[in-house]
């Protein structure tokens, strides 16, 4: 049997592996695009971004990390599918901008701040990349699993301005074979999707950050204390999911039963409706049918009758035999 690994995806197994420094500075590099040795410092920073949000049930984990250019980092990882998760990443991100400076101080101290969302799920449609943009040769491409976002003007598409950048990778979309010339970011994302030790081994002879954080996988792996928070931190999540599930299945239940009641008591009112108009229906008929009757008796003709009562005179003959 192989040994138990955690699974990097797992927000709490991704925060470990980013405490190891060297794995840290290749993912960033990787996602970054900027070389290993251009990083000389970063820095994991406390995470009480989400703390005063009670509303933000799922606790997600990130990870800040503060690079040695005073860059902003912020990492995170999301399960399951929320599609509203542009607009929530950017509210922390401005979160996280406007929590640089303190009243009195002025707009030079804004540092850069970048947003990393690792999702689990498709954010963009499978065909929002316009495919003309490409050769016939890429029009497949290993990218599509990553997009990178700036604030840009809409024409001549020059910044508006660096302090802000968003990175998003779509798990899903990953290629199930990776090339001989595969990027670092495809690798990395490979990594953090993986589950079996052979994936685990097979990306850590690619790439020695990645290596790096193999390593530490298998330590947090292996320690009791930390299966027990990984343990802990999955069935949180599970549960979340299942939370959502069960609201979701209740709140279809009650919109069906208060759906039929609705129609059913617009059914009753409209056959209500119905019965009245046609026991008026009838009742004219018959009215008229008495006073046809009436005016035999009292010995009309039949062109008179039928201009009277607008009955047709087949109908006021036969009555007519009938008394």
């Amino acid at each position: 049997m192989s040994k138990f690994l955690m699974k990097p995806k797992i927000d709490f197994a991704f925060k470990e592996i980013m405490a190891d420094e060297k794995a840290r500075i290749g993912f960033l590099s990787a996602v970054l695009k900027l070389e290993p040795k251009d990083i000389k410092k970063t820095t994991i920073l406390n995470t009480n971004l989400r703390k005063i949000y009670k509303e933000d049930k799922q606790g997600i984990l990130d990870v800040r990390i503060l690079m040695n250019d005073e860059t902003e980092i912020d990492i995170e990882i999301q399960l399951a599918e929320l599609k509203v998760w542009a607009d929530r990443s950017l509210f922390y991100m401005s979160k996280m901008y406007v929590d640089q400076i303190e009243a009195g101080q002025d707009y030079t101290k804004f540092k850069k701040c970048v947003s990393i969302s690792i999702l689990n799920f498709n954010l963009f449609p499978d065909n929002l990349k316009n495919e003309q943009e490409f050769s016939d040769k890429e029009k497949i491409l290993d990218d599509e699993f990553y997009s990178c976002f700036h604030l840009r003007e809409d024409n001549h598409h020059f910044l508006y301005t660096d302090k802000m950048e968003f990175h998003v990778i779509e798990l899903p979309k990953l290629p199930k074979e990776l090339k001989e010339n595969s990027t670092d970011i495809l690798l990395w994302a490979k990594f953090i999707n993986a589950e079996r030790e052979e994936e685990f081994q097979m990306l850590a002879s690619k790439n020695t950050y990645i290596d790096s954080a193999y390593e530490r996988l298998q330590v947090i792996s292996q320690d009791k204390q930390k299966q027990m928070e990984y343990d802990a931190r999955q069935k949180a999540i599970l549960d979340h999911n299942q939370m959502v599930l069960e609201a979701t299945e209740k709140g279809m239940k009650q919109g069906i039963e208060q759906g039929m009641k609705q129609g059913l008591k617009q059914g009753m009112k409209q056959g209500l409706k119905q019965g009245i108009e046609q026991g008026i229906e009838q009742g004219f008929e018959r009215g008229i049918e008495h006073v046809a009757k009436n005016l035999i008796n009292e010995g009309y003709s039949t062109n008179d009758i039928v201009k009277l009562t607008g009955i047709s005179a087949d109908i006021i003959e036969k009555m007519q035999k009938n008394f």
